[in-house]
């Protein structure tokens, strides 16, 4: 510590050595009360205590002082005081602190000079605005983490299709927010140590028009939702500033299916990380379901599910929102997602899983309930069943129709390209599991070769096949439908017959 040559005045204008040496506990590096406690103990030659009312000490060392000189101070009767007594010095300055008053106590065995009594004074108004400051700090941080549980909360009611509590928590810190019945979701990513700044940007870049989520699942994501259509906009200037930045966009879907969306801003993210401007929107491809008869693929998915419909509403509904994600995702960032643990999610999938006499362990069954999930959204959005006591088709009769399996061909006939045999692989891939050990003994191959082979079939089918989800289950469904691989079984108490 720098001492201040006590034969020597500063010059005209020149603050002393000691104000400058305590205002550099002002700098960030050095905001510590306890350092600043240790130096004005040095420069003063002195003892020194900062304690509050009830005795605590908060930097120092501890000081006998007087209960009703401490109370007198800690309640604003008196400002400072002074005491001498058993050759001992005392000084107790009060110190303002947002929640509480605290008391600096300052004993030498020296009378206290100007300099000295100056020392004090000082050092306890630095005290004030430090405290003040980090008090500040500490309650803007606690709000600004409150916030972000909240959107954390909502976007997790979405997830499950709970829009009417979404919308009401929304209602109160952002009103009209959710008030659209659509939106679009958008993945932003970057690296885990800038994701924080990413989302504060994200949040001015969308002024308050969006839902700006940390992704709980995924350390470099931020998500956003919103109804507002110039929010891509915004959210592509802000990837165009920063590297190793990347957006993904999903479709505009209802709000109930947020899950719906979320998956396909990720799948867009996929393709963003090879694209110029870093940035693309989930392109709308024809998907199977949509070349089905729309009433009989309903009537086969009411048929499906209806081992569930003797649940409660929200128990069904929970059990339907985490199964859909569970398929898309691990359990693990499922369970991050919806705020449960990855136990919660693994019960929810098998008790799903039980009531369905299907096996999630099987590919296609998971590709055939997928079907069913998302299926049974559009009944939710009102469209019509169709009469419960026809007789309703089956996965068989679905996939059969001519448009379906022209599909089917038009996707997979580019893998007979390769002189590979990847078509071959990946059917036997799918039926075991996806577990390249086991179809690798069954077709005599090593297992690396197993997925080599799926990778390359990815970019021939574009598609992502090694990341279970949307993707996988098309192809699957595709293989389904052109004879690749048997129809799976569900068995629950409600199905007529062992196939799907």
């Amino acid at each position: 510590m720098r001492g201040e040559n006590r034969g020597e005045q500063p010059a005209a204008g020149e603050a002393p050595a000691w104000a400058r040496e305590l205002l550099e506990h002002l700098r960030p590096s050095g905001r510590d009360v306890r350092r600043i406690a240790e130096w004005l103990a040095a420069t003063v030659h002195a003892e020194v205590a900062l304690q509050d009312a009830e005795g605590k000490l908060l930097a120092g060392r501890r000081l006998p002082l007087d209960g009703d000189l401490v109370a007198d101070l800690t309640t604003g009767r008196i400002a400072s005081a002074a005491w001498e007594g058993e050759g001992r010095h005392l000084r107790l300055v009060r110190v303002e602190h947002p929640s509480r008053a605290l008391v600096l106590a300052v004993s030498r065995r020296t009378p206290f000079d100007r300099r000295a009594a100056d020392v004090v004074t000082h050092t306890a108004q630095v005290l004030e605005l430090l405290l003040t400051a980090r008090e500040t700090a500490t309650a803007g941080q606690l709000l600004r983490r409150a916030t972000a549980d909240l959107r954390l909360a909502i976007l997790q009611l979405l997830m499950v299709e709970d829009t009417v509590s979404a919308r009401r928590v929304a209602a109160g810190l952002w009103p009209g927010l959710l008030d659209a019945d659509t939106a679009c979701v958008y993945v932003v990513e970057s690296t885990p140590a800038r994701r924080d700044r990413l989302a504060e940007e994200a949040l001015d870049a969308t002024d308050g028009d969006a839902l700006v989520v940390r992704c709980p699942a995924m350390d470099g994501h931020v998500i956003v939702l919103s109804p507002r259509e110039t929010i891509a906009s915004d959210l592509r200037s802000l990837v165009v500033r920063h590297d190793d930045t990347y957006l993904g966009g999903s479709a505009r879907q209802s709000l109930a299916r947020t899950a719906t969306a979320y998956g396909q801003a990720v799948s867009a993210l996929a393709v963003a990380r090879f694209r110029p401007d870093k940035a693309a929107v989930y392109a709308e491809r024809i998907h199977p379901e949509r070349l089905m008869d729309p009433a009989a693929l309903r009537a086969w998915t009411a048929r499906l599910l209806r081992p569930l419909d003797a649940l409660p509403h929200h128990t069904r509904a929970e059990l339907l929102a985490t199964t859909r994600l569970g398929l898309e995702f691990t359990a693990v960032s499922t369970a991050k997602i919806l705020g449960v643990s990855r136990n919660t999610v693994r019960a929810r999938m098998e008790r799903v899983e039980t009531m369905l006499g299907a096996d999630f362990d099987d590919v296609a069954a998971r590709a055939v309930a997928h079907l069913a999930l998302h299926t049974q959204i559009n009944l939710q959005d009102g469209q019509a069943v169709a009469d419960p006591a026809a007789d309703p088709p089956g996965l068989a009769d679905l996939l059969s129709g001519e448009a379906v399996r022209a599909w089917a061909q038009q996707l997979l006939g580019p893998l007979e390209d390769d002189s590979r045999d990847l078509r071959r692989t990946l059917g036997a891939w799918v039926a075991s599991g996806g577990n390249a050990e086991r179809a690798a003994q069954s077709l005599g191959v090593h297992a690396q070769t197993v997925r080599e082979h799926v990778r390359s079939a990815e970019p021939i089918l574009e598609r992502q096949l090694l990341a279970a989800g949307t993707d996988l289950y098309e192809v699957v469904l595709a293989m389904l439908a052109a004879g690749d691989l048997p129809q799976p079984v569900f068995a629950g108490p409600a199905q007529t017959s062992s196939p799907a």
